[in-house]
């Protein structure tokens, strides 16, 4: 993407002879606010909320006003590039799509209308295991478009090897554990509002399609639907794991693996030592631990033990451009991008999702450009200072 921002830009104001009162939000707050106004209270903080007080998210929110960027001048900045290396492959851009489940309860479309979204513009699609949509049906809307797989650890063996092979053969380039959702955590809104989609038989679709999964019940998921779900309630989640069941993950698959929810450096060291190929630093949105320390924050810490071994990408409070301009100079190889996607698939589907990323990017550009750099791949913290 060379001077994206010039010309989403641009078309923006070419309409402003004749506007369209009914285009869709530019504004970040203003996405929310539409999701929030066409979801019912149950989908609505499911995607919105986090754990206990939420005290989490506004810190990943804080974490970015840490830092300010200080913009450097007469740098040529007239032609700009965002494609970034990584695992072996070249993307167009430094932002993929978060790994997010049940996005069926947001829109009709779900996972299949982000997949396309995101394929559309070049960004790589992070499949659930927690979809609606199976992962097959996934990859085949995402096509010859980048695509990984984020894995829900099972307590099942035989079902996460199945999983594993399952998102190999479809054609994902990489593989993403989650870590840190062993178990669902404390939060207070699904819990007032006493809303748990995956119990309506949203999200498992991964589940009901697996051979493995579907081995262990007394009939298929099509003639007895809740004794499925019921079988899913007592194998998601997996909180006996330590450190050397990765091994595990290594004899079933061959593509890159990479661990997601990695925050504290000593893990970090942990990663490396266990011979990962990624670490995405992310405290899941604010949803799993209250009081936990800040995506942004948590990457400086972690960046500076993994020293450029393996790539470090960050998820978390990320909302505009500067923000991803931040992530990426205090080290991140990525940056994962999650409600703003689903606050647009709210509003409109799969053009709610491309018009979100196509912003950012835009935004993104522009402002890496006004700060005096002009590749994605040469920015560092010599262009942000910490805030007094």
């Amino acid at each position: 993407m060379i001077n994206f921002g010039n010309q989403i830009q641009f078309k923006v104001y070419q309409t402003m002879p004749d506007p369209d009162p009914e285009r869709l939000p530019i504004v970040y707050e203003e996405w929310e606010q539409q999701a929030r106004a066409v979801l019912e209270d149950g989908p609505f903080y499911y995607i919105a909320g986090g754990a206990g007080g939420e005290r989490t998210m506004d810190a990943n929110l804080q974490s970015f006003n840490n830092w300010e960027i200080v913009p450097r001048m007469l740098r040529d900045v007239e032609e700009r590039d965002l494609s970034i290396d990584l695992l072996g492959h070249t993307y167009s851009s430094p932002l993929l799509h978060a790994p997010i489940g049940v996005q069926s309860i947001i829109h009709p479309d779900g996972e299949i209308a982000s997949a396309k979204a995101s394929a559309a513009l070049g960004v790589p699609y992070i499949a659930s295991s927690a979809s609606t949509a199976p992962m097959e049906d996934i990859a085949k809307a995402v096509g010859d478009a980048p695509k990984w797989f984020q894995l829900y650890w099972n307590r099942d063996p035989e079902v996460t090897a199945s999983f594993l092979r399952r998102a190999e053969e479809s054609g994902y380039s990489a593989i993403v554990v989650t870590l840190d959702t062993p178990m669902m955590a404390w939060r207070e809104n699904d819990l007032k509002n006493v809303y748990l989609p995956f119990l309506m038989g949203e999200g498992i679709g991964n589940y009901l399609t697996d051979p493995a999964f579907c081995s262990q019940l007394p009939t298929s998921p099509k003639e007895d639907p809740e004794a499925a779900i019921l079988h899913w309630t007592k194998t998601f989640g997996n909180p006996g794991l330590t450190w050397s069941d990765l091994s595990y993950i290594r004899e079933h698959t061959s593509l890159p693996v990479l661990l997601k929810g990695i925050l504290h450096p000593e893990d970090a060291q942990m990663a490396l030592e266990h011979g990962v190929d990624g670490i995405i630093v992310s405290n899941h949105g604010g949803r799993q631990v209250d009081g936990a320390v800040g995506a942004l924050d948590a990457l400086v810490d972690v960046c500076a033990v993994v020293h450029d071994q393996i790539p470090v990408l960050m998820d978390g409070g990320v909302r505009r451009g500067a923000d991803v301009v931040k992530a990426l100079a205090l080290g991140a190889a990525g940056v994962l991008v999650g409600r703003p996607c689903m606050y647009g698939l709210a509003v409109a589907g799969e053009k709610g999702v491309r018009e979100v990323l196509q912003n950012m990017l835009a935004d993104l550009d522009l402002t890496m450009a006004l700060a005096g750099e002009k590749s994605v791949r040469e920015m560092n913290r010599s262009i942000i200072k910490e805030s007094k």
